[in-house]
């Protein structure tokens, strides 16, 4: 019998859904669920892995139920996740041992601080292509092992694993530890060279050999699922950010895709070397084809973005939707000498600085609500131009379109910004659920469902997009001011005085 479609499990920051995909890439049916947020200090953030994957089974049969799919009709079953957030689980009873720590906690400040020492905050990048940051997930590990009593001499008798989102449903729906190349990129622990775990680094890091999963291509059968999706092969694991530019077909070395959600990620195809960033960004894995060669990325992260809209919604009151800052900030022509620089918890790439905190600049009794909502779009794309600035220095290839996606990429106006701070052609394809379509891209792959890339390349179609119109001694003057802005934020927190 020929099997149609392709299921892609999504398992986000704040949600999990699956979406259903029929042979041309179209969306059959959708189920997304909320999970909690929890926060047991300032900075401290935490998911219930146990929440997660009952909510996961719950969205998997929605889209069946919702697309009028049965189990038997999938090819395959793809995962992409949320990176960075770190799972610790019982072998045999299959219990997490603390909640998932995820990528936004900083509670690994006095870890990174300890690791860098006297080397400094580039210790291990030459192995792993990160700095040492809270955002990772081996010092996150680390606390685990550090805090949780009893939990390393568990470790190093092999009765406790450990893995990032996809790992934990991979295990939950098979039996099988493993993880993908991706997702073992962002642990701080892999050699991006030799794609295994690095000896080196996991005994800097304290962390036991015997916990870590199998790291495996980011296309191929890992297992089959068990109980409702019982014998439905499970077929591809890649981060979010790495499924997203398998999702834009972004297939070539120089092409980028930028995803505009809660942050902002840009990621940029820098072919099967990897490229050490000397400006700030990081280096990880763009994604591995089963047995094809894996292809290297560069990646800036932008902690604050969508949030920021948020963030003037709820704390501030000057808008009651987030669809509502569009309009706001189209009734002001220009900024009027107002910057928002949004480093609420440090500025991620290029700069890297834990003690940044967000400034609002150049305010006179001019600017009104307007400027701010235009100044608060316009924050998105400045720090979209510092990571694009970098990433051209560091690859050598000058940017000429960005593909984007993610919710932020229904405002216009700040998709028009984009283009003008850029001074490149913006492009939005005609499915914006590009980081499911990556999976289940890869996951078909992976069992045939499609022949080869190229076919996927196919299957790309614009939907819209935006050419620059600023003059460049406006961009310019601009950007110099936003720099002088970026300035202001640095060197707020001080350690000594916490």
């Amino acid at each position: 019998m020929t099997k149609h479609y392709i299921a892609a499990i999504d398992q986000g920051t704040t949600s999990s859904r699956c979406i259903i995909f029929d042979r041309d890439g179209r969306i059959v049916s959708v189920g997304q669920r909320e999970h909690q947020q929890i926060f047991p200090r300032p900075g401290w953030v935490e998911h219930d892995a146990t929440e997660i994957w009952t909510n996961v089974e719950q969205v998997v049969r929605d889209a069946l139920e919702k697309g009028d799919v049965a189990p038997d009709d999938l090819a395959a079953v793809g995962i992409t996740n949320q990176r960075e957030t770190t799972v610790v689980w019982d072998r045999e009873t299959g219990e997490p041992v603390h909640n998932a720590i995820v990528w936004q906690d900083t509670r690994t400040d006095g870890i990174i601080r300890d690791l860098a020492g006297g080397v400094g905050q580039e210790r291990f990048r030459e192995r792993c292509g990160l700095p040492l940051a809270t955002y990772f997930s081996g010092p996150k590990l680390r606390w685990l092992l550090d805090e949780v009593p009893g939990l390393r001499e568990r470790a190093e008798r092999g009765e406790v694993l450990f893995g990032t989102m996809d790992t934990w449903l991979i295990w939950k729906l098979t039996g099988e530890h493993v993880t993908d190349v991706t997702n073992a990129s962002r642990t701080m622990l892999m050699n991006l060279r030799t794609l295994e775990w690095d000896a080196s680094i996991l005994d800097a890091m304290g962390v036991p050999p015997a916990m870590l999963p199998e790291i495996r291509s980011s296309a191929e059968v890992y297992g089959e699922a068990r109980g409702f999706l019982e014998g439905v092969p499970v077929a591809s694991a890649l981060g979010d950010q790495h499924a997203a530019l398998f999702g834009q077909t972004c297939f070539d070395p120089g092409q980028v895709k930028g995803t505009y959600g809660t942050g902002t990620f840009l990621v940029l195809n820098t072919g099967t070397k990897p490229i050490m960033s000397t400006n700030g960004l990081l280096t990880t894995l763009g994604y591995k084809i089963g047995d094809q060669p894996a292809v290297y990325a560069l990646e800036g992260a932008i902690a604050v973005t969508g949030s920021l809209v948020q963030w003037l919604r709820d704390n501030l009151g000057l808008i009651s939707s987030a669809p509502e800052i569009e309009t706001l900030a189209r009734t002001v022509d220009d900024n009027g000498g107002c910057y928002v620089v949004p480093a609420f918890s440090g500025l991620f790439a290029p700069h890297w600085r834990s003690d940044a905190r967000g400034v609002m600049a150049g305010l006179t009794g001019y600017v009104n609500k307007g400027h701010i909502a235009r100044a608060v779009l316009e924050a998105t794309a400045w720090q979209t131009r510092e990571v694009v600035d970098a990433m051209n220095t560091d690859s050598g290839i000058p940017l000429t379109t960005l593909r984007v996606d993610g919710g932020m990429t229904a405002d216009n106006l700040l998709m028009q910004i984009l283009a003008d701070v850029l001074d490149v052609e913006v492009v939005r394809p005609m499915v914006a659920e590009t980081t499911c379509l990556g999976a289940a891209y890869a996951a078909g792959l992976a069992v045939g469902h499609w022949p080869d890339m190229e076919t996927l390349r196919a299957n790309w179609h614009r939907a819209a997009e935006w050419s620059p119109k600023m003059s460049a001694d406006v961009r310019d003057r601009e950007y110099h001011n936003w720099q002088k802005a970026v300035q202001r934020t640095l060197g707020w927190v001080e350690h000594d005085s916490e």
